[in-house]
């Protein structure tokens, strides 16, 4: 194992843990339980009494260059638009755990499709996870021979977008440290 040099250091120093990621949801009243099973994980907030309130699932993929963290599906129920939050409160919480999860498996760049599923949501949803330090990289619209990869991966049409894992845990930090 090659020694940690004092940049990474303070670097790794400033990403949140996967605790104070977890103990920072609990005083919001959301659970956070990481389930895994070899590559594929699922994280799950529930609320009080165990109520599943959203959960995102994805996969640890080998790829060149490197491990990949495959954002399969983020989902919020129903119950979260009546809670006096905002939906995306909800969302930051569940993304950290499932991105730091991806750290922690040696992953760096994390992959995710905003479905385009509404043209009322699909922009504020672009927009969230550019907030949150995801870039656009490809719109899958079906208009080409690769979106049809794309579409068969990702299950649908929408803005494919990447993330530097590392900078995003940077960038999440004053929400999750204490």
């Amino acid at each position: 194992m090659t020694p940690l040099l004092p940049d990474a250091i303070q670097r790794s120093a400033s990403m949140p843990t996967m605790s104070e990621i977890m103990d920072a949801s609990r005083t919001q009243g959301l659970r956070l339980r990481l389930q895994s099973l070899g590559p594929f994980f699922r994280v799950r907030a529930e609320g009080e009494g165990g109520v599943e309130l959203g959960r995102a699932e994805g996969v640890v993929r080998p790829w060149v260059g490197g491990k990949v963290l495959h954002l399969d599906s983020m989902r919020l129920s129903r119950d979260t638009l009546r809670m006096d939050r905002s939906i995306f409160g909800f969302g930051l919480f569940i993304g950290a755990a499932a991105v730091r999860h991806g750290f922690d498996r040696g992953c760096r760049r994390a992959e995710l499709l905003a479905i385009d599923d509404s043209p009322l949501f699909h922009p504020r949803l672009v927009r969230f996870y550019t907030r949150m330090g995801f870039k656009a990289v490809h719109e899958v619209d079906g208009s080409s021979i690769g979106d049809l990869a794309h579409m068969l991966v990702w299950g649908g049409r929408g803005t494919r977008m990447d993330a530097d894992i590392e900078q995003l845990l940077i960038k999440w930090r004053k929400r999750f440290k204490p």
